[in-house]
């Protein structure tokens, strides 16, 4: 859906940013250990897999940026949704390498760095932490559609007249959404024991749970850039750069559908966790060289 120089700035721009994010991590005096790191991440992989419907054959899936910052800091939680983005696209043919730039800018610099902002900013003027949240995310949502629909301009692919208000409109009712899974994830996994190394697992647990019970009843309806792509004229298939070893979030041998969407989402839960294990690790590692 985009051409030109829109992809290689968004990529520059993208890896500017989670530069910034590493930084600001590296530096925060509040670090997740690295399986709440990996927990959280998985959980919002497994999480983005489940589609749910909305009006007009539409359907959306959480983003999970402001529920990431939340649970990690607004850093952490940037990291953790590009970390996600590189897996999907990478492991599964979701996104597309060339717009894997756009991706991570609009989802997680935006999503979870912008809307985490959002829900800090936010803190001394709603008297409720899920109330902040819940708003947050929702804005997470439009700001990301919102850029999306400018760098679809800049593309050339569909006038920002047209896709901005398609966009918008779409997402406003896909945050949602949004708003009301972020809240009920972070009272029900985080909030009531936010320093128990008791739920450190927790997210990673729900995320297997995810994966391999829900996954496989996701809304088959498109997303909300299909549908609007769709009406607006501009959706079209193009030859993948690479075949991805579980494209489709399906494995390549013969099994029922549900089994195989199960299995290729468990993969892709371990995938996410291994690797963020490794990434929190090597941040730890730096802290404790700088100490000694």
């Amino acid at each position: 859906m985009m051409n030109g120089t829109v992809c290689p700035v968004t990529a520059v721009v993208a890896a500017t940013g989670i530069a910034g994010a590493a930084w600001a991590a590296a530096k925060s005096e509040h670090k997740p250990d690295a399986v709440k790191f990996a927990s959280v991440s998985a959980l919002i992989f497994a999480g983005q897999m489940m589609n749910f419907p909305i009006s007009g054959g539409t359907s959306g899936h959480l983003l999970g940026g402001v529920l990431a910052a939340a649970m990690l800091g607004t850093p952490f939680g940037v990291l953790a949704i590009a970390l996600v983005l590189g897996v999907q696209c990478v492991l599964f043919s979701d996104g597309g390498l060339a717009v894997l730039g756009a991706n991570v800018l609009n989802m997680s610099l935006i999503g979870a760095g912008i809307g985490g902002m959002i829900s800090s900013r936010l803190r001394d003027r709603s008297p409720s932490s899920l109330v902040r949240l819940g708003v947050a995310a929702w804005a997470s949502v439009v700001l990301a559609a919102l850029a999306c629909s400018i760098e679809l301009a800049l593309s050339g692919t569909v006038p920002f007249s047209l896709s901005a208000p398609a966009m918008l409109g779409t997402h406003a009712f896909i945050g949602l959404g949004e708003a009301l899974i972020t809240v009920f994830a972070f009272s029900l996994l985080l909030a009531p024991a936010a320093d128990s190394r008791k739920t450190t697992l927790v997210p990673a647990v729900a995320a297997i749970l995810i994966a391999l019970v829900l996954s496989p009843f996701a809304s088959g309806f498109p997303d909300g850039l299909e549908s609007v792509a769709g009406k607006l004229g501009f959706l079209h298939a193009s030859a993948p750069a690479f075949v991805a070893p579980l494209a489709d979030y399906s494995l390549p041998m013969s099994l029922p559908a549900t089994v195989s969407t199960s299995l290729a989402g468990l993969a892709g839960v371990l995938a996410v966790f291994a690797l963020g294990c490794a990434v929190s690790a090597s941040w730890n590692s730096l802290r404790r060289v700088r100490i000694s």
